[in-house]
């Protein structure tokens, strides 16, 4: 825990909203109990004797003041200046540096900058910073599109990281042409006076094009690609020495009723569900997952690999797995009429859906049935005809069991946000050409709370045996992150407790389910929580409220839960007691694991954003003017962030778009504000957008309202009149009224 404890000070201290604390209420408002305050007080010191942290006046908790120099990460912004992040965050935050002095960093570069006083402001100093050295480069390539110049040809890179364009020479060296996608290796970095300079290493094809543009995505993010030699031949070897006759001491289970449920494109079938009744009358659920670890032994070239990659990445169109197709489409996957080895656990219940048993198998299944989600709700929904009876039985016993679980999981304070996802519509050429709202019917939580189930018991065995395991954890909340949702929440008019605990936002949840803010209430909650990650850190799911949480359920697709299986099969195996058993892993190994598949895990998620932004910004090039619903999810000094409900895309409003006036963001309200006419947006507030125009390479759709909220001049002569009118005093009389 005491990695874990020094994490979480440093991202507190850092918070804008800090107010510096003595150590005793720093630990209470971290929520550290009085069994773990000496961990905590340890972990404090740690940090204390590196020069992390300082106790200051009045012993006072804090970060350390700038010093005369600092290292630390460069971010560009697009008007030439730029911040510096420390490496070891200091009391002051990012640092800024001004236009003429980035030196040729470039964002994501490690530089030395000297910090600069520039005098007091408010009581406070205020620096800026002045970039010295670039001790590492962030990156050495980009992907862009090149284009012609009357002096030349650049590439314009693609994303919001780099903004400036590079110089290239020799374009006809890779056969390139105009508005290309290509590659560029940077030779001489950008400087005050003169661009970046590089060279055409790959040309992707033309930029608009799907092929092109998902090549450009997988190079932009470095995501992996072709498996190699060594680990195709040890997939095919696999797969070819399965027999499924030959399955040991497993239980054969392939005479029940088995059945999956996955996506109607899903290839990789990693989970699939039994339900019968004891003698005594209780549901015993029964989750089946495929057993990757017979076919991947650990530390092999495919385990190497796999952790490498730490889990398959999903993209609109295309699937990098974490394992050759041959075992994650092959062999692994529980395909129908097909026998395949699994890891089982079976959960038994009682009527009120309360765990009354949990047991575990090596096992061999075989799917009854592979269903779709659309499928198995339309045989909720009374539409079974040509489904065999002991499937339909099936399902309706799960659809019971799931709502009963559900029920107590909710009880017990599982947080669900209704945050609704929009499903790409893409033809064969690989655009999108519409967006509809993403299938949510029942069967999907079905298979969510059997998951979570399965997940909980496995965490729960472990945690009996005391041994190192990787968890899936999410921490709680931190109090300032609570603060701040919380006055948003109060500023659309809804009143809350002073401790936003999970009860507290389960209410809210349901209170404003249906109302026009529900959006923006479930998106702040979202954005106060803090990401689930991968460690051996024993510290629970905060919005699954379960205290043993690890990923097991898709060992196909995500690393975590292949290192699960395989202590699992220790277990089974009754090997948990051997010495030096290498399943085992230590905990610091895990820990480095838990980053590392934590960071593919996000980067997987960024590269399949970006994607879709690109695809659905290509089809709304075409449909600049057309109107759009939308909800205001981010108010800023310069423009109003809008979600667009149809796609799931967010578009940028200036200011100067709203209408005529002069328009500020007051902080304090959390408003844009007309400064003649009154007239304000709020957060959480429909608007009626139309699409003004569109930039791909620099991922903004830029959007006006669709009626401007000030229309004409007049009109804030009319308004201005009026507020006069309202400033002469009224005398009170007993038959008068204040002015309203």
């Amino acid at each position: 825990m005491t990695e874990y404890f020094k994490k979480k000070i440093l991202k507190f201290l850092a918070h804008p909203d800090y107010t510096p604390v003595k150590l005793r209420s720093l630990a209470r408002a971290l929520q550290v109990s009085d069994e773990d305050y000496g961990e905590f007080k340890g972990s404090f010191e740690e940090l204390r004797r590196a020069g992390r942290v300082v106790i200051g006046a009045k012993n006072l908790v804090g970060l350390p003041p700038l010093a005369g120099r600092v290292i630390g990460t460069f971010r560009a912004n697009p008007k030439g200046f730029g911040f510096v992040r420390p490496l070891h965050g200091t009391s002051h935050g990012d640092l800024f540096v001004p236009p003429h002095a980035t030196f040729d960093a470039m964002t994501g570069d490690t530089v030395m900058a000297r910090v600069v006083k520039k005098g007091k402001h408010a009581g406070q100093m205020r620096y800026n910073g002045e970039i010295l050295e670039v001790l590492e480069r962030g990156r050495n390539k980009l992907v862009g599109t090149l284009l012609k110049q009357a002096d030349g040809w650049i590439v314009r890179p693609d994303g919001t990281e780099f903004f400036e364009p590079v110089s290239v020479d020799d374009v006809t060296a890779k056969n390139a042409g105009e508005n290309d996608k290509v590659v560029v290796e940077i030779l001489a970095y950008p400087t005050d006076r003169y661009l970046a300079r590089g060279v055409i290493i790959e040309v992707l094809g033309k930029a608009g094009q799907y092929k092109a543009e998902i090549n450009a995505i997988i190079r932009q993010f470095q995501l992996p690609r072709e498996f190699d030699a060594e680990c195709r031949e040890q997939a095919s070897k696999a797969a070819g020495r399965f027999d499924s006759a030959e399955h040991g001491r497993r239980d054969d289970i392939t005479e029940q009723t088995i059945i999956t449920i996955d996506p109607p494109d899903a290839k990789d079938f990693d989970d699939a569900i039994s339900l019968s009744r004891d003698r005594d009358g209780n549901w015993v659920l029964g989750i089946h997952i495929a057993d990757v670890s017979a076919f991947v032994p650990m530390d092999s070239p495919l385990d190497i690999e796999a952790k490498k990659r730490g889990n398959s990445v999903y993209l609109p169109g295309k699937v990098l797995p974490m394992l050759p197709e041959i075992l994650s489409n092959g062999v692994c996957s529980l395909q129908p009429g097909q026998k395949r080895f699994a890891k089982s656990v079976y959960v038994t219940y009682d009527e009120q859906g309360n765990i009354l048993d949990r047991n575990y198998a090596n096992s061999i299944i075989c799917s009854k049935a592979r269903l779709s989600y659309q499928q198995a709700d339309g045989i909720l929904k009374g539409k079974a005809e040509g489904f065999p009876g002991e499937v339909v039985v099936l399902l309706k016993d799960m659809e019971y069991l799931a709502k009963i679980i559900e029920k107590r999981r909710t009880r017990n304070g599982m947080i669900q946000l209704d945050l609704p996802e929009t499903e790409l519509i893409i033809d064969n050429k690989g655009r999108v050409v519409d967006a509809q709202p993403a299938d949510n019917s029942y069967p999907h939580t079905i298979i969510e709370m059997f998951m979570v189930e399965a997940n909980e018991a496995v965490a729960v065995l472990f945690d009996r045996f005391g041994i190192p395991l990787m968890r899936r954890i999410h921490p709680e909340p931190d109090p300032l992150s609570i603060k701040n949702v919380s006055r948003f929440i109060k500023i659309c008019g809804i009143k809350l407790p002073r401790r936003l605990d999970r009860a507290t936002i389960q209410d809210l949840l349901r209170a404003v389910k249906g109302r026009p803010e529900a959006f923006a209430i479930n998106l702040a909650i979202l954005r106060s929580l803090a990401r689930a990650e991968y460690s051996p850190h024993h510290i629970g799911h905060f919005a699954l409220a379960s205290s043993n949480y690890c990923h097991f359920t898709s060992p196909i697709r995500r690393y975590a839960d292949l290192t699960v299986h395989r202590l699992l099969g220790c277990y089974l195996e009754y090997r948990l007691n051997m010495i030096g058993l290498e399943e085992v892993l230590p905990e610091f190994e895990l820990a480095e694991i838990g980053r590392h598949i934590t960071f593919t895990e996000q980067r997987a998620e960024e590269a399949e954003n970006e994607l879709k932004t690109v695809l659905i910004l290509q089809m709304l090039s075409k449909r600049i003017g057309e109107e759009m619903s939308s909800v205001v999810t981010g108010l800023t000094n310069f423009g109003v962030f809008v979600q667009c409900l149809r796609f799931g895309i967010e578009g940028l409003i200036q200011m100067e778009d709203l209408g005529v006036d002069e328009w500020r963001y007051d902080g304090r309200s959390q408003r844009v504000v007309g400064r003649h006419s009154d007239k304000g947006i709020s957060l959480g507030q429909p608007m009626k957008v139309r699409i003004v125009s569109v930039n791909i390479p620099a991922r903004q759709l830029n959007l006006a309202p669709a009626e401007p909220l000030v229309r004409s001049r007049e009109q804030l002569g009319n308004n201005n009149a009026h507020r006069g009118r309202r400033k002469r005093p009224v005398r009170k009389t007993k038959t008068a009224t204040n002015w309203r």
